[in-house]
Parts: C-alpha cells; structure tokens; sequence
C-alpha cells in the first residue's frame, strides 16, 4: 500500500511542478514586447521602452486581431466593447468618438457633437448589430439597432 501512496504524492507533486512551469511561461511571453501591425490606422509600439504604445489595444488569449494604436485620438478612449464573434471590437473616447477595429461595424458616434459630460462607457447590443454610449450624467446614446429606454442626462 506505501508504494501506491508515495506514487500518488509523486503525481499531485509532478502536477503541481507542471502547473508552476505553465503560469510562469504564460508570465514570461506576456513580458515580451510586441510589434504593431504596419496601416495608416496604426502606429508601431514602442518597443524600446518594452512597452505599447499609449491608447493601444494588446490582444492576449485567444485574440488575433493585432496591436492597434489610434494615431491621434481627439480624446482619451474610456470604454471597450467586443462583437459577439470575438473578431472586432469599438473602442469609444470621452467624446463619443468611435473607432471600429476586426468585424466590428461603424453605427455612428457622438464625436462631432457637443456633449454636455464626457462618455464614460459603452456596451454591444446581443447581436453586435448596434450599441450603447453612456455618458458620466447619465445620458444615453444608441446606435444601430441599441433601442433607446430613456436617460438621465437632463437630470439635475
């Protein structure tokens, strides 16, 4: 019965030796620097400093669209939404302005109007069709198929 026993130490013991090596190579290729994908719409990271650019998204996991950095931002982006697929994303700046990256389809923006309290966040609707800006008094902004329920952005 020992042996058995000292087998199973063995393996709980080998596990936990191969789950220690896992989260440390995960650690390490996440200090890797990166290199932007070359467009008009992006700018290389700044590898120099090991570090990405600033306003730049850097995909981890699953994600395969790329580093994207906007090249001159109006305002400082504030919010993220992802498509339902996975394969796009919006970025959204204090101004409404909306920058669309991956499948993620333009529905228009707030950046060409006068806002009474910066955007704060946005969210997709279910079927990535449309979304939502939110603003910091609590005005709503719809696009595409986001229905509007009403707001608290007159609000005093």
């Amino acid at each position: 019965m020992k042996p058995v026993r000292k087998l199973g130490v063995l393996r709980s013991s080998g596990l936990l030796v191969l789950a220690s090596l896992l989260v440390l190579t995960v650690v390490t290729i996440s200090w890797v620097p990166v290199r932007a994908v070359s467009g008009a719409s992006v700018k290389s990271s700044r590898v120099e400093n090991l570090s990405p650019a600033p306003d730049s998204v850097v995909p981890f996991g699953g994600a395969s669209l790329g580093v994207h950095a906007l090249t001159s931002p109006k305002a400082p982006v504030v919010g993220m939404a992802a498509t339902p697929d996975g394969k796009g994303y919006w970025l959204v700046a204090s101004d409404g302005g909306i920058f669309s990256f991956g499948d993620a389809q333009f529905y228009g923006s707030t950046g060409s109007l006068s806002l009474n309290e910066p955007v704060v966040g946005m969210a997709a609707t279910p079927d990535g069709k449309g979304y939502w800006l939110v603003a910091s008094d609590g005005g709503i902004f719809s696009f595409g198929d986001a229905q509007f329920y009403g707001s608290t952005g007159s609000l005093s």
